[in-house]
């Protein structure tokens, strides 16, 4: 098939159409199974400090915690009895949380060290003279960023 300007101006004005309004959206939420739930929540909680808004077990066969992210997104991560292993994540399967300073990034990579998280080497090159990365428990990458040096 050919695509003659009208048909390329077509495809566009439909596209257009089509394409959801970002202020129809009222929240997001994103949503991670894991087999050690309590060793993810301490990570994301006591670690980087999202708070719990809810928790919840034996709701048809999961368990699961509900952190807040900044704005309305939510972080929730579940766990099933009978689940036993998980795909190992890549290494470029990022978190980013974008902090306001260097000094903020600083301060909260000292929070995570103190509590025993090891910083990783990012392997994507661009995260490398802005930000820190640590694993999750279940080796889910999250970079923390200087958003001052974009």
């Amino acid at each position: 098939m050919t695509f003659t300007p009208a048909i390329l101006r077509a495809h566009a004005h439909r596209d257009e159409c089509e394409a959801p309004e970002s202020s129809l959206v009222a929240r997001v939420r994103i949503a991670r199974a894991t087999t050690q739930l309590e060793r993810v929540v301490a990570f994301y909680h006591d670690g980087l400090g999202f708070p719990v808004v809810e928790r919840f077990a034996a709701h048809a066969g999961y368990d699961g915690v509900v952190l807040a992210l900044p704005g309305a997104a939510h972080l929730e991560f579940t766990q099933r009895a009978q689940d036993v292993s998980r795909p190992t994540p890549g290494v470029d399967d990022l978190l980013v949380v974008y902090l306001p300073s260097a000094r903020q990034v600083a301060g909260l990579r000292r929070r995570m060290e103190r509590r025993g998280y090891v910083c990783v080497q990012p392997v994507n090159p661009y995260w490398l003279d802005k930000s820190v990365t640590f694993e999750d428990p279940d080796r889910w990458r999250v970079v923390l960023c200087n958003a001052a040096s974009l």
